[in-house]
């Protein structure tokens, strides 16, 4: 403890002695640099700004030069867009006019028509326009986004036509100028210089209150200012430099040989940090299940092995479960409905058993759970309530259950050793598939550890190896869509593969029937299922792909379905072949 303390005050004290001298130097150099910056800065601001004054005048010029054009033309301006096509400039976005404050005019057109409105009356824009026609000033508003993109400011420079000795207002002579491009030489002259900017301007020229027009996207601390008017707007530039990487050299120059101690060791102590805590990240993911969060089968190995090196004499129990027919669940409902019903079962057995229960998946739907401090004859009853509760996962907004089959062994009752703890366990759970699954069993000494062959046939297996053709179809005398068929029946059809059957049959079982009695087995087919019988047997004549037929035999077996309800399992075999072999004598007997 002495040492670990020792290692943390020592490079602590040299960082804060360090740190501290370096702060007083850099703070010193600093300070100055700011005065100097300032004072720089002040003469910039007053620059630029008058170069910006300078450049929003140009857009006012096109407003005055309109005007003047209006007067002279006794307010009869004939030939409005050629007049303003020659005015236009890239920092300008169009040109209006506004008889009487009604805009009727703009150039271009092209996507402005929604412009053309009484700015007198207008709720945004009357009061403004109003001060101007009555002040005979100019007025500036905005900045506001356009139509077209980006922003601009309207200039509305008001026209007045002398008439009798006195001045009638005629209206608007308007020029809305984009921002930042009307200024774009004078702000990327101050980026260039190194300083961060806003632009302001007063929101209406009887007011003392300022809006943004532009700026750089760094906020401004104790920027340096610089107020300047046009027309009865006020403006305002605010600047402040930013350190540059010549200057931030200088700085880091000055303390870095204090500092550079400190930071080694600093970096040196968060990197062990940083890999201790990976350390420990990569430890979790290696005993851990991404799919479930509980342990992998390498971690429940490990827990389990140190819980018993540990407690050697302590009575435990090892349980071995899966999900029954899981893999008709990923074969009708996809893999992803499968990984749904994995993690609802692995979420039931974390809220179900204790904390000191240790909760692993072996892979697969296979998963296992080690109680420590208990007898098989303690988790009996706790171990059939959990094998009996209801689960089930959500399929296309319908509940589908499934279940689970549970097997379980005692250490060191039947086992001295955790692997072949979970081996007893497993060969308890496979008697319980043999019994007919959804049941939970204690290991007994006598059951065989290679039961698991009896349950190594899948239904693939077995229907391909029949020995002769077998079709499953729907029992239903409007749709007996064909829903599998074994390669014998496949080949027995003329067909290639599945597909070419179900497009031959157009996936319908009477299609296989020869068309001349077609209707007729089918009348005798359903004749014994209304009869009642569970098996039902017929023949007919099988009509190939080919154009060709044989004569089979139907044994059928109705049988219920949870997915597709009822279905008929037929077994198929050809006549002429049994004929072969057996003779006709003992085919009609």
């Amino acid at each position: 403890m002495h040492f670990i303390k020792k290692n943390i005050i020592i490079p602590l004290v040299v960082f804060i002695i360090g740190m501290s001298a370096v702060a007083d130097i850099v703070c010193s150099i600093n300070n100055e640099q700011n005065k100097q910056n300032r004072t720089m800065a002040n003469l910039n601001a007053m620059t630029y700004a008058e170069r910006m004054k300078t450049d929003i005048m140009k857009g006012i010029a096109v407003s005055d030069s309109l005007r003047q054009i209006i007067i002279s033309e006794d307010g009869q301006l004939n030939k409005f867009c050629e007049i303003a096509e020659e005015m236009m400039a890239d920092s300008v976005q169009s040109i209006q006019i506004a008889p009487d404050g009604v805009v009727t005019d703009i150039y271009p057109q092209e996507g402005n028509d929604a412009g053309k409105i009484d700015l007198l009356n207008d709720k945004d824009r009357g009061e403004i326009c109003r001060y101007g026609r009555d002040n005979k000033v100019v007025t500036m508003q905005g900045p506001f986004q356009l139509k077209q993109g980006g922003y601009g400011i309207v200039v509305r420079n008001p026209v007045y036509i002398e008439e009798n000795g006195h001045e009638d207002f005629w209206g608007f002579a308007i020029v809305i100028i984009r921002v930042p491009e009307i200024f774009a030489d004078s702000m990327k002259a101050l980026s260039d210089f190194g300083y961060n900017y806003i632009l302001y301007k007063t929101a209406f020229p009887w007011g003392s209150e300022f809006e943004e027009v532009y700026g750089s996207e760094e906020e401004l601390k104790n920027p340096v200012s610089y107020t300047f008017d046009i027309g009865d707007s006020k403006w305002k530039l605010d600047i402040m430099p930013y350190k540059t990487q010549s200057e931030r050299r200088y700085l880091y120059a000055a303390g870095i040989g204090g500092v550079i101690i400190v930071l080694l060791l600093t970096g040196f102590t968060c990197a062990l940090l940083v890999l201790d805590k990976h350390r420990k990240k990569f430890k979790k993911l290696a005993i851990t299940d991404a799919l479930t969060g509980i342990y992998n089968r390498h971690g429940y190995d490990e827990r389990v092995t140190r819980y018993l090196k540990q407690n050697p004499d302590n009575h435990c129990v090892g349980v071995e479960f899966d999900i029954d027919d899981f893999k008709t669940i990923n074969d009708m409902y996809g893999h992803a409905y499968g990984d749904v019903a994995l993690k609802v079962l692995s979420e039931g057995m974390q809220k179900f058993f204790d904390k000191n229960v240790v909760l692993g998946r072996n892979g697969g739907d296979e998963f296992c759970i080690f109680l420590p401090d208990c007898t098989c004859a303690d988790v009996k009853e706790k171990l059939e309530e959990f094998t009996k509760l209801k689960r089930s996962f959500k399929y296309e907004g319908e509940e589908q259950q499934f279940t689970i089959s549970v097997g379980y062994a005692e250490y060191p009752v039947h086992a001295d050793k955790p692997s072949k703890l979970m081996r007893c366990a497993d060969t308890a759970l496979y008697e319980v598939k043999l019994r007919g699954k959804n049941g939970c069993m204690a290991y007994k000494n006598g059951l065989r550890m290679e039961i698991r062959t009896q349950l190594g046939f899948a239904l693939k297996d077995v229907s391909e190896n029949l020995p002769g053709a077998f079709i499953i179809y729907k029992a239903d005398k409007n749709d007996d869509e064909i829903l599998f068929a074994n390669r014998e029946f496949i080949r027995f059809a003329g067909c290639k593969n599945m597909d070419e059957l179900l497009e031959y049959t157009k996936r319908s079982f009477r299609n296989i029937i020869r068309a001349d009695e077609r209707e007729a087995v089918i009348a005798d087919i359903w004749k014994q299922i209304d009869e009642g019988h569970t098996n039902g047997y017929t023949h007919f004549y099988m009509q190939k792909a080919d154009g060709g037929h044989i004569q089979v035999f139907d044994h059928g077996r109705i049988v219920e379905n949870g997915r597709y309800g009822r279905v008929i399992y037929a077994l198929i075999t050809n006549l002429e072949t049994v004929r072969e072999n057996y003779g006709n004598s003992e085919c009609n007997n």
